[in-house]
C-alpha cells in the first residue's frame, strides 16, 4: 500500500474530487465537472459549517487518491446521541482493492469517536450492491429502509 494521510479538504482539490464523483455509473449521470462553480460554492458552505467536514486520501503518487464527507448531527433519539453520517465515500479507480476505502473508514470511525459521536450511519445506492458488500464487511447493519425525495 502506497503511502497517505487523510486530510481535510481544500478548494483546490475540488476539481479532483468532482472527477472522483463523476467515476462510477451513477456519477457520470449526476455530476458535471464542466462548470465547477456550484461545487466550489457548496464547499464553501461545507468549510463554514463546523459540523460539516470533507476529507481526502492524499496519495503522494497521485493527489487527491479518495474522499468522504463527515457531517455531525446533535438530536434527542437515542439519550441525545450525537450521530456521525458518511456521505460521497470514493475510491480512485488505481487503488480500489488495496484497503485504501478501510483505512478512510477507519479513521472516520476514530474521528467520530473522539467528537465524542456514539453511532456513524451511512446510505449507499441499492444499486452499488459491491459497496453493500464493503459497508457489511465493515460491521454495519442495514438496520433501516432509506428514502429520498428530490427537491
Amino acid at each position: 500500500m502506497p503511502a497517505f494521510s487523510i486530510r481535510l479538504a481544500k478548494a483546490e482539490d475540488v476539481p479532483a474530487i468532482v472527477a472522483l464523483l463523476r467515476d462510477d455509473f451513477l456519477g457520470k449521470g449526476r455530476e458535471d465537472s464542466a462548470d465547477l462553480s456550484p461545487y466550489l460554492e457548496a464547499f464553501s458552505k461545507m468549510e463554514e459549517d463546523p459540523n460539516n467536514a470533507l476529507y481526502v486520501l492524499d496519495v503522494p503518487e497521485i493527489g487527491v487518491g479518495g474522499t468522504f464527507q463527515l457531517i455531525y448531527m446533535h438530536g434527542l433519539s437515542l439519550g441525545g446521541c450525537t450521530r456521525a453520517e458518511v456521505e460521497a465515500v470514493r475510491v480512485h479507480a488505481s487503488l480500489r482493492g488495496q484497503g485504501f476505502g478501510k483505512k478512510m473508514f477507519e479513521w472516520a470511525i476514530a474521528k467520530a469517536k473522539e467528537d465524542g459521536c456514539g453511532l456513524l450511519q451511512l446510505t449507499t445506492n441499492k444499486a452499488r450492491k459491491d459497496g453493500q458488500r464493503f459497508y457489511d464487511q465493515l460491521g454495519f447493519e442495514a438496520s433501516h429502509v432509506g428514502y429520498k425525495l428530490k427537491l
